[in-house]
């Protein structure tokens, strides 16, 4: 979305497309009631806002948005000739951006007998509304960022708040750590769920020490499962980019082996990488500046400073 604001601004043509029925990537699919921390500028903002004041910055330039379009193939014609062909249509272009987050993901699941039959009811992969655990006793079993963050999001919210990690220490940010040991979230380590019961929901949860393999019930209104997400480039991986650990290779410009072709963001890889949204936001304009000189060699890389604009 950052990138097609910056298309706008050296006044390039842009057709955003999406495969999601909505924009956002990960930010709107898995975590739209989330605050960010690390956004400059913002001392705290929520996933869904940052979306909401990321589509109010592009539309300045009114960009053609495609939504629930998957592209199937890329293909260089000529020199600044690219066929894009999707599952709806084809479109032509000088020059492309691939700005596709982590591809497409699915999240690891609770490999507990039953698991399945309960992810209609109470059994979530995904949060898309806090309000839904007020007043609830939630369980939550992870040990990323995630799994953290929401304990920390839920404790004000819930009754109950139960943290299950089956490691000994958490792989999240230390202050968020720090945050959750300081907290009434209770955390139960190293432990891990081995069984679900109940009808049509889960009303009860066994968790099983990994070490000692002591046993003992938990009653929960809800489950939530944080254990990461599997991604696939999909068709990308068939395009001839140069990939490297499931991510697209980019140079400084953030170019890849097929001249024309850029990428930004969490999809891509290079010495030193950071997979952040404040790494993106940098990236984004990198690759349409140089796109725009690939496009047009006689155009100048640095596009001036935007507070000399009248939008």
């Amino acid at each position: 979305m950052f990138a097609s604001f910056y298309c706008g601004m050296r006044q390039a043509s842009v057709t955003l497309i999406e495969s999601m029925p909505q924009l956002g990537g990960q930010l709107t699919a898995l975590y739209p009631e989330k605050y960010i921390y690390d956004v400059a500028g913002f001392p705290k903002v929520t996933a869904q806002e940052l979306v909401d004041n990321l589509s109010k910055q592009m539309d300045l330039f009114k960009p053609n948005v495609r939504l629930e379009e998957k592209v199937t193939s890329l293909e260089k014609l000529d020199e600044r000739h690219f066929l894009i062909k999707t599952d709806k249509s084809e479109y032509h272009a000088k020059a492309v951006i691939i700005t596709a987050g982590v591809g497409a993901f699915q999240p690891r699941r609770l490999e507990v007998e039953g698991a399945e039959k309960f992810e209609k009811a109470n059994l979530h992969y995904f949060v898309n509304d806090l309000n839904r655990f007020k007043g609830k006793k939630v369980l939550i079993t992870g040990g990323g960022d995630s799994a953290v963050d929401w304990a920390l999001m839920l404790e004000p919210i819930a009754e109950q708040v139960t943290l299950v990690h089956r490691r000994d220490k958490f792989r999240a940010h230390e202050h968020s750590v720090e945050n959750l040991l300081n907290s009434k979230v209770h955390v139960v380590t190293p432990t891990e769920i081995t069984g679900l019961h109940g009808e049509d929901t889960i009303a009860k949860v066994t968790l099983s020490h990994v070490k000692t393999k002591e046993t003992q019930e938990v009653e929960v209104d809800d489950v939530i499962v944080n254990f990461g997400f599997v991604s696939s480039l999909g068709p990308i991986a068939e395009w001839g980019i140069n990939i490297e650990s499931n991510s697209i290779v980019v140079d400084s410009r953030m170019e890849t082996n097929i001249p024309g072709i850029f990428a930004a963001g969490d999809i891509t890889t290079y010495p030193g990488k950071l997979k952040l949204i404040a790494v993106g936001f940098g990236e984004a304009p990198t690759a349409v500046n140089n796109a725009k000189v690939y496009i047009d060699p006689e155009a100048k890389l640095s596009p001036g400073h935007s507070s000399n604009l009248k939008l």
